[in-house]
């Protein structure tokens, strides 16, 4: 009997999810925590091996990517590992209600936090009521 699984297919031909590459280099997606409070969101990303002034995250059209290319180069010779170095690489969507004009970002022992605060527009506001 034939195999029609379309999912076999496609691993046959090379054919990649759409978050895990968009070029042949291989990228590992960084583990993430997203919180959400009143003020905005966090967010926390694990890029252990990557150098704070080659970390980029940048927001484009309401996608955060977040790229962070790791040094391939050890001293010495490799005689056993048990996890592999590449490039970080992850997207997502972003609320238009966030202001990632006035966002922060962190990188402190291999973990990048991003600030990224609630609009003023967005945020709730009291109306005062005036007697006339």
């Amino acid at each position: 009997m034939a195999n029609t699984s379309v999912a076999k297919r496609e691993d046959k031909l090379g054919v990649q999810n759409r978050e895990e590459t968009r070029a042949s280099e291989r990228y590992i997606k960084p583990a993430v925590d997203i919180i959400e409070t009143k003020n905005g969101l966090t967010l926390m990303a694990d890029i252990p091996g990557a150098a704070k002034e080659a970390v980029d995250v940048n927001v484009d059209k309401g996608i955060l990517t977040v790229n962070a290319p790791v040094s391939l180069s050890m001293p010495g010779r490799s005689l056993y590992t048990e996890f592999e170095f590449a490039h970080y690489y992850r997207q997502f969507s972003i609320p238009e209600t966030m202001d990632h004009e006035k966002a922060k970002a962190e990188f402190n022992n291999g973990v990048l936090t991003l600030n990224i605060p609630v609009a003023e527009a967005a945020k709730p506001r009291k109306i005062e009521v005036k007697v006339a």
